[in-house]
């Protein structure tokens, strides 16, 4: 069970950490409208999410008796986390000036998230996966991998909308790099258990 609530922390504080719209928007929101517009858009995961990890999870339980399949999207998800912990090392400041324009908070957050790639690409290559993996291990394993995730990525926006409200400073500092840099580091284990996997689903090991 650890290893799933691990992994799900993770990932959850990587994808709420991650440079992209939605953080932006988080910005940029709570700059023009204060903390609770910035908290506002920090949930619209919590919305938007639903469909697209339903979908996900029917199409890959409809998969899981073919192990050649299961290897494949296993090295695909290997390369979109390596690319996610790529991006989390190389993050530079947050972009505060971003999305500056005149924005709507729920709303805008929604729209944007449902527009954005990167739930769709990490729930059909790792979330999903992951969910059926550890739902036939243990059922509750999988809710804790999903709740892990989504605490973590809310929570995370959440905070960033604070420390924006409170001190913009913070924002200017080595803190928010160094933090990516650890979360890419472990994002890149983590691409390597995945690798591995893929390679055992395809008969490699």
């Amino acid at each position: 069970m650890l290893s799933y609530l691990f992994s799900g922390m993770v990932f959850g504080l990587s994808a709420g950490l991650a440079p992209g719209p939605l953080l932006a928007l988080v910005i940029a929101e709570t700059l023009k409208g204060g903390l609770w517009a910035g908290i506002r858009v920090a949930f619209a995961p919590l919305i938007t999410d639903l469909p697209i990890v339903i979908l996900t999870l029917f199409v890959i339980s409809r998969l899981t008796n073919f192990t050649m399949i299961l290897g494949l999207i296993s090295l695909s998800g290997a390369v979109f986390v390596t690319y996610l912990g790529y991006e989390s090392f190389c993050s530079k400041e947050i972009p505060v000036s971003a999305g500056g324009e005149d924005l709507q908070s729920l709303k805008k957050g929604v729209v944007t998230n449902l527009l954005n790639p990167h739930p769709y690409l990490f729930w059909f290559s790792v979330g999903s996966p992951t969910v059926v993996k550890a739902y036939f291990e243990h059922e509750p394993y999988a809710a804790v991998f999903i709740c892990s995730f989504y605490v973590l990525l809310v929570g995370a926006k959440v905070g960033l909308a604070v420390l924006i409200h409170t001190s913009r400073s913070l924002l200017l500092g080595k803190a928010y790099q160094y933090t990516m840099k650890i979360l890419g580091m472990i994002l890149l284990i983590f691409a390597v258990f995945l690798l591995w996997d893929g390679l055992g689903f395809l008969g490699f090991h």
